[in-house]
């Protein structure tokens, strides 16, 4: 957009435009207040609403509703604070606490609809609360946006309203172990390492052996604990396990290894961080660069040593260090749902599920974690889709409501189908891991063979000049997505150190002895079961993937039969303002509510006057009907009696048809069986003839084998007097 003279003064200010005029092409021009000219195109040319709908809470009630009111009014309102709107509960981050979540305004929302308060994360709340009661139903929440939105903050703030009206529990379905040791540009670290280096329990940096600079830590240098511990019930032992684990990985990441001279094996480069790991995890120093750098794996039935790379240990390191907080992390899920549980039976259930968004990267960094991540964002918004604008306007069809079906064109189920279905991304890539010879390129290649020029959804990626070429691109909901398949078949696999999961499993550290005593796959793990649980084999072959989508199955299936309540399009910004809204909202309510009352009762006013007018005219038209129905009636009689009669004559009819029938069948009986006799005695003349004939054809046959015989007598007897005459006629010429 050109823009010619003086700008318009005035933050956020939209120029009024006094005259406008299109010329050909598409040209805008318009003459502007406070500024000379404006030139646009006629694409970028869009309504804007009145005054009244600056900062108002539903979006619904825009004179015109497209892109720019949207972000001009999220603009406004942000601004001033006001960081959630409707009707899809929108929230923008302000990177600030604000007093809007304490008990006040938690009892404030309970029980009200979603129109009757400000809009709110308890108001979204409280409605899946309400409908859960009065539906009978199993409700979900859905809270979705980019790395910082503000999405566990919000989740907690689900949580924290839930929690004091029934009890909570917790389950992990999709956990983004890998930023346990490497972030992205755009990404953070789980926040306990940050809240352990912010020094408000300095007895924790002694005792974990740690600084309170976060570049110390390679893991966690690339981006009101304790107090929840004690509500929760922790007991000290427990807390101690699992800040010592949490400052074990923190520690992990440091070590330094190097391969030895002229060989690929790898060796420990120092073992002051090793130290430190040790004491934490209560291992021995020796044990675990031992088991780092010469782990044994089973080989049939035999146990051998095998050489491990500078590389390979690293990866070795980071694989322990995201299953040690895994395995944490679903600890501690089942010891909070310990705690809060509660003995009454449970019927039914809201699901609060915080999930990233979709994620979008350089082309080199869009890795298998992305393609669950986005995998997993396109099952859910299918999933959106099909329930807010699909079965929406299949409702209004049923409600009889005329309605032009609008095909909104976001069927995801081909960019679904292509990486979960046989012979899909996913499948190729289980399969791949099967083999031991395959590699990145082999199952590049099975893709490729597979998908490409096959599936729209499935391209060959673009060649932008001064990126590294990413391998294949695929085309999902939020845009064409280029994925790096480097070292895919191992992320899938995710093998352990089976060495390593054994010193864990005899740790001094009860805490991380009792995380993998379920494990039985490690030389020298214990036979038993584990109490309370499950053993796992170690020769049991699952991967990521696979277990990737049966977390999302069962998560599917909790969301089905769900409300769906989103939060959408999460933006982040900065800024520093009072907040009086909400404040003088709740003291200014009553007085509201007493205006809305008299309007109310002006509103019944009228409406009853209107109704006695119509009541009236219904009286006067009821009387007319009883006039027409008297004599409706009297017609309805005469025409009753007139089918009487024609009832009457129509069964005289039907019996006289009736005989008439009877009669013509006498008749046909009579001639049938004259013709019948008829025929029987033309067929008895003629087996006669036939029999004489046959006699006759006899008697001829006897008379012609006869003169047969006598021919041939007659013929012999010829020949004979031949013979004669020849002989007679040799004795004449002698």
């Amino acid at each position: 957009m050109e823009t010619r003279g003086r700008q318009t003064r005035g933050r956020h200010k939209a120029p009024d435009i006094l005259k406008y005029r299109f010329k050909n092409g598409g040209q805008f021009d318009g003459r502007v207040w406070r500024c000379s000219f404006l030139s646009a195109q006629e694409d970028d040319v869009h309504a804007q609403n009145l005054p009244k709908f600056v900062k108002i809470e539903d979006m619904v009630m825009f004179a015109f509703l497209h892109e720019p009111p949207v972000l001009f009014d999220l603009k406004e309102r942000y601004a001033a604070w006001m960081i959630y709107k409707r009707p899809f509960c929108v929230t923008v981050n302000l990177y600030k606490w604000l007093p809007v979540y304490d008990q006040s305004v938690v009892n404030a929302y309970r029980g009200k609809k979603r129109t009757e308060a400000p809009p709110h994360i308890f108001s979204i709340s409280d409605n899946a609360y309400q409908y859960l009661l009065s539906d009978r139903e199993n409700q979900s929440v859905l809270i979705t946006g980019e790395s910082g939105a503000g999405k566990t903050v919000n989740t907690k703030r689900v949580i924290q309203y839930f929690a004091s009206i029934a009890a909570v529990s917790g389950k992990k379905n999709l956990l983004e172990k890998s930023r346990v040791t490497f972030q992205l540009k755009a990404e953070r670290d789980y926040h306990i390492f940050y809240q352990i280096l912010s020094q408000q329990k300095p007895e924790l940096l002694e005792m974990l052996l740690i600084t309170s600079y976060p570049y110390d830590y390679a893991f966690i240098s690339q981006g009101e604990i304790a107090v929840a511990f004690d509500v929760l019930g922790f007991s000290q032992e427990e807390k101690n396990g699992i800040y010592k684990l949490t400052g074990a990985i923190m520690h992990y990441g440091n070590p330094k290894f190097k391969n030895k001279q002229r060989e690929e094996q790898a060796e420990a480069d120092g073992t002051e961080d090793v130290d430190k790991v040790v004491y934490l995890m209560s291992l021995n120093s020796a044990d675990l660069i031992k088991g780092l750098c010469h782990p044994r794996v089973k080989v049939g039935n035999e146990w051998v040593t095998k050489g491990q790379s500078v590389n390979q240990v690293y990866y070795s390191i980071g694989a322990r260090s995201k299953n040690i907080y895994e395995n944490m992390f679903l600890w501690m899920v089942i010891r909070i749902n310990l705690s809060l549980d509660t003995k009454n039976a449970r019927q039914l259930f809201i699901c609060v599920l915080d999930i990233a968004g979709f994620e979008i990267f350089d082309m080199s960094f869009n890795t298998f974690k992305q393609l669950c991540i986005n995998f997993t964002n396109e099952k859910l918004q299918q999933f959106f889709n099909h329930h807010m604008f699909v079965l929406e306007q299949e409702e209004y069809k049923k409600e009889g409501i005329v309605w032009e079906f609008i095909d909104i064109g976001m069927d995801l189920a081909a960019c679904i189908d292509l990486i979960e279905r046989p012979m899909g991304i996913m499948s190729i890539l289980e399969e791949e891991c099967m083999f031991p010879k395959a590699s990145d390129s082999t199952f590049k290649a099975k893709l490729y063979d597979t998908h490409l020029c096959k599936n729209a959804c499935f391209q060959k990626p673009r060649i932008v000049k001064g990126r590294p070429e990413a391998h294949y691109s695929l085309v999902h909901y939020a845009g064409i997505v280029d994925y790096n398949i480097g070292n895919w078949l191992v992320k899938n696999e995710d093998p352990l150190n089976e060495t390593v999961v054994g010193l864990f499993q005899k740790s001094g550290l009860k805490f991380l002895a009792n995380l993998f005593v379920g494990y039985a796959g490690a030389e020298g793990a214990p036979e038993e079961k584990a109490a309370g649980g499950k053993k796992k084999k170690g020769s049991s072959f699952q991967t990521v993937s696979a277990l990737h989508r049966e977390n999302l199955g069962k998560l599917m299936t909790n969301l089905r039969d769900a409300l769906l309540v989103i939060q959408w399009n999460i933006c982040a910004f900065m800024g520093v303002k009072n907040w009086p809204w909400m404040k003088l909202y709740f003291k200014i309510k009553p007085l509201l509510k007493s205006a809305k009352t008299d309007k109310e009762m002006a509103n019944m006013k009228e409406e009853f006057l209107k109704l006695k007018e119509a009541y009236a005219k219904s009286e006067a038209r009821k009387k007319e009907l009883e006039e027409k129905m008297v004599s409706l009636l009297q017609e309805k009689n005469d025409l009753q009696l007139a089918v009487q009669t024609l009832t009457k004559e129509k069964k005289a009819l039907q019996e006289a048809h009736q005989q008439t029938l009877d009669d013509l069948q006498s008749e046909e009986d009579k001639v049938n069986t004259l013709t019948k006799a008829k025929l029987e005695q033309q067929v008895d003349d003629l087996e006669g003839s036939l029999e004489q004939e046959k006699k006759v054809r006899m008697g001829l046959e006897r008379a012609k084998r006869k003169l047969e015989g006598d021919l041939k007598l007659t013929q012999e007897s010829l020949m004979d007097l031949e013979n004669d005459k020849q002989q007679l006629e040799e004795r004449m010429k002698k």
